[in-house]
């Protein structure tokens, strides 16, 4: 957690995750869904081909040597379109939802407030009626007020926003 903590105060890292412990072994891990800056990553990203004991075949990852080196195995991947970010959540939520873990994020993510939204900025809906949905929301989703349009979600337009805990 201290390396995580450091890379987001010196670096700019942004991350959520959940840590788990393996079904075989116990061996625990960390999930985590990460915003890494631009020349922010510490070491190399190199690919590696392992065999999967899991999966019965050999598979290709990318790994960093920094984490690598201090921690074992990573695996990286670069998300590039919206439904790779909501596919991503889903795959994070499964991991806190299992276990019930506590989730673990940097400083810097942002508080609640409170907006009306567009159906075309929903990429994930998780929940049900009986206990209400959550909504994961693309990164340039329209903030709208009491019937509003404010503006697409910024620094500015969340100062206007009503906020909530």
């Amino acid at each position: 957690m201290n390396t995580l903590y450091h890379l987001s105060s010196r670096r700019g890292w942004r991350y959520i995750g959940a840590w788990e412990r393996g079904e075989l072994g116990e061996r625990v891990h960390f999930h985590a869904l990460t915003y890494i800056p631009e020349n922010a990553m510490p070491g190399m990203l190199e690919e590696h081909e392992d065999y999967s004991t899991k999966r019965h075949r050999r598979e290709k990852s990318i790994q960093s040597s920094y984490f690598n080196e201090r921690f074992g195995r990573s695996d990286f991947s670069a998300i590039t379109n919206k439904q790779q970010v909501a596919d991503s959540i889903k795959y994070m939520l499964k991991y806190i939802a299992k276990n019930d873990e506590k989730i673990i994020y940097s400083r810097g993510m942002k508080t609640y407030f409170v907006s009306d939204i567009l159906d075309e900025d929903i990429l994930c809906k998780m929940g049900d009626e009986e206990h209400g949905f959550k909504y994961i929301l693309a990164d340039d989703f329209t903030c709208i007020s009491e019937g509003e349009i404010m503006g697409k979600v910024s620094y500015e337009v969340i100062e206007k926003m009503p906020k909530s805990n």
